[in-house]
């Protein structure tokens, strides 16, 4: 299982639907599993996908868990009050799926209620990673500890399609409008452009600002001080998810991890590289992947050596030995 690489990964969705629709801002009208299910994919094949509920109060929903091809298992109410065991049909599910299927190494559980951290525990115990999904605030922080990563759903707001609209319509006027000013307007546009960009990768985040989280220093500064060659940005990153499950950069005003990374060099806790096409960290202080000095590279002594080389193969060719003239 260790040895797995991300595109290996096996993934089994398990859904408390209930707990998903109830006082969390989404409703079955509204529900839409698909953002959440593009991460997941990003991560593997989502090759298990099941929904747990009474199915007759959520009839809205139902169509739309089909189109993505999750199983709908109907569980009826068992008691007067109306409730019902989904969560133990979830909990039996996935601990017989995790002892007889070796090869689905990833569980997510969509959910936020604490009552699955055992069955968390219990996973990791048998070496699955364990992902929560759920809106933040309707999630346990017990529950969000319990597992190694943890999405958040967003609520998908009525008036989110029609602003999407309006960006698109205005983004086509500020194109055409670029088009006709030509050079004189190019550059104005772009730096708005730059700076309404960043404002909504920093409002997109929650934050006004984008301001660098404690745990991304203490882990780049404990990792470099450990580490005896370049790391892989993407192993900082599953270190701070390790620390904390439901990190996510978008959250402290980032746009994409790299940026963070950007902001980290800035304030001299490390040295970005490259080496090759890959990108790669350095203490502030290495000499790994630093420039070499003027005048010591080894190109400059050998560009020059062949030019006297073929200037006396010319002369030899030009003018051949008197001595066989005679022969």
């Amino acid at each position: 299982m260790a040895g797995r690489t991300d595109e290996q990964h096996r993934i089994a969705l398990f859904i408390d639907f209930e707990n998903l629709v109830t006082n969390t801002g989404i409703s079955a009208n509204n529900f839409d599993l698909q953002p959440a299910l593009d991460q997941l994919l990003e991560q593997g094949k989502v090759v298990f996908r099941r929904a747990y509920c009474n199915w007759s109060r959520f009839e809205d929903a139902k169509q739309r868990l089909h189109d993505v091809g999750v199983e709908l298992v109907d569980v009826p109410p068992s008691t007067r009050a109306g409730k019902n065991s989904a969560d133990m049909r979830l909990v039996i599910d996935a601990l017989e799926l995790c002892y007889a299927r070796e090869q689905i190494d990833t569980f997510v559980i969509a959910s936020g209620d604490s009552d699955f951290c055992p069955l968390a525990y219990k996973l990791r115990e048998n070496g699955r990673t364990v992902i929560g999904l759920a809106v933040r605030e309707a999630s346990s922080q017990m529950f969000v500890r319990a597992c190694d990563q943890f999405i958040y759903m967003k609520p998908k707001h009525k008036g989110d399609a029609s602003h999407k609209e309006k960006d698109r319509e205005h983004g086509g006027r500020g194109s055409k409008d670029e088009g006709k000013g030509g050079k004189r307007g190019g550059k104005g546009h772009d730096k708005g452009h730059d700076k309404g960009a960043k404002e909504g990768a920093e409002s997109k985040g929650g934050k006004s600002k984008a301001e660098v989280p404690a745990v991304a220093r203490e882990v780049v500064q404990s990792l470099l001080r450990r580490a005896t060659g370049p790391l892989n940005p993407s192993l900082v990153k599953e270190t701070i998810v390790r620390k904390e499950p439901d990190f996510d950069e978008r959250d402290h005003g980032f746009s994409t991890f790299a940026r963070l990374l950007e902001a980290l060099e800035q304030e001299g806790l490390l040295r970005r590289i490259q080496q090759g096409r890959q990108g790669y960290i350095v203490g502030p202080d290495s000499d790994i992947g630093a420039p070499a000095p003027e005048g010591k590279s080894g190109k400059g002594r050998h560009a020059k050596a062949p030019a006297p080389v073929e200037e006396e193969e010319e002369e030899l060719e030009s003018y051949p030995d008197p001595d066989d003239e005679g022969l």
